[in-house]
């Protein structure tokens, strides 16, 4: 199980920081990862989410990050399809693979907010149609040859689009919330993104399911989203992580919660979340989080035990936002290095 981290760059009320700091302890972290041995470095794009997120172009900010590291991975977690168009997207894809070296991992979603669907112009219940459309056109682009397309939102003709990726073509990997999804991803051998709003007892069964529809050849590629923190002195990192992460999961599902009620077109499948929802509305606590297996606190024995569950599941990445981005990131960066030395070499076989 490989060790990721993730990133909303938050600007949580508590943490006096500008957005300027933000930014700048987020490379400076992900600096940090190349040389403990991470893995990947995934950013969300999230617009309007004053506090809970500021990566409104993260495709910028891993493309700074490419020019400070050498090794680690760097992936869009995701690209909310709907709201671009794929000739775009398929031209940033292109031009951050070949600034990231060929280290480029591009995550697509449909994105979840009707804010930003009404802003971008875009309509929530054609988000599955303009999410096929979008990925069959990136998918072409990387083939190095012109793209023809004759669908319901885009139509295509020899369009030469430039520049090429270096890798070829460069991993795509989906969000997943609804049981279809996962098992559509499988089918499309696309790596599969899960959480950090549903809990494990659901995502178990979904990544479950996902394995099975896989086809052959090839190795399925499940990342999961967990709040964690850990640092040598267990007692201590559950203090300091228990309000960084009821603040953040306060957040998340603040943004959630409205599509959870109202169930716009084509995303009935929220009404899963219904028995997980009305406990959340009684109040986010760290016990609770870590019953729903959302959340990783303590010290490096416990954090592996902990740890073990989604490996044995099939979890092939851990994207792991430290102290959910809500912490100074001095004390970030001391749980990245706990976690390098002490946690995941456990995990390494």
């Amino acid at each position: 199980m490989q060790f990721d981290l993730f990133y909303e760059i938050s600007q949580p009320p508590h943490l006096p920081r500008s957005e300027a700091q933000a930014y700048a302890a987020t490379l400076a972290e992900i600096t940090l990862a190349d040389q403990l041995g991470f893995g990947c470095a995934w950013l969300v794009e999230h617009h309007f989410m004053r506090g809970y997120s500021h990566a409104s172009k993260p495709d910028l900010v891993l493309a700074a990050a490419s020019q400070r590291t050498q090794k680690i991975r760097l992936g869009l977690s995701v690209v909310p399809l709907p709201y671009h168009h794929p000739v775009h997207v398929a031209e940033r894809m292109a031009t951050l693979d070949i600034l990231t070296q060929g280290r480029l991992e591009i995550g697509i979603g449909r994105g979840f907010s009707p804010q930003e669907y009404r802003t971008f112009g875009a309509d929530m219940a054609d988000s599955r149609s303009l999410t096929a459309e979008s990925l069959a056109i990136l998918q072409q682009s990387f083939e190095r040859r012109p793209v023809n397309f004759q669908g319901q939102h885009f139509q295509l003709d020899q369009l030469d689009i430039v520049p090429h990726p270096l890798q070829s073509p460069p991993p795509l990997w989906t969000a997943a919330v609804s049981p279809d999804t996962f098992i559509w991803a499988a089918q499309q051998q696309l790596g599969m993104l899960a959480g950090p709003f549903k809990p494990w007892m659901m995502i178990k069964h979904d990544i479950a399911n996902y394995r099975a529809a896989w086809p052959a050849p090839g190795a399925p590629r499940a990342g999961m989203t967990v709040g964690i923190f850990c640092l040598p002195d267990g007692k201590r990192a559950r203090q300091l992580a228990k309000p960084a992460l009821e603040w953040f999961y306060h957040e998340l599902f603040a943004t959630t919660l409205p599509v959870l009620e109202k169930l716009y077109p084509s995303y009935e499948h929220f009404r899963d979340l219904g028995r997980f929802r009305n406990l959340m509305k009684l109040g986010i606590n760290l016990t609770l989080l870590e019953t729903f297996g959302m959340a990783v606190v303590g010290s490096p024995a416990e954090c592996i035990e902990k740890l073990q569950k989604y490996r044995e599941a099939g979890v092939t990445n851990l994207l792991c936002a430290v102290g959910a981005g809500a912490l100074d990131t001095a004390l970030i960066q001391e749980s990245m290095r706990c976690i390098a030395e002490d946690v995941m070499p456990a995990f390494a076989a």
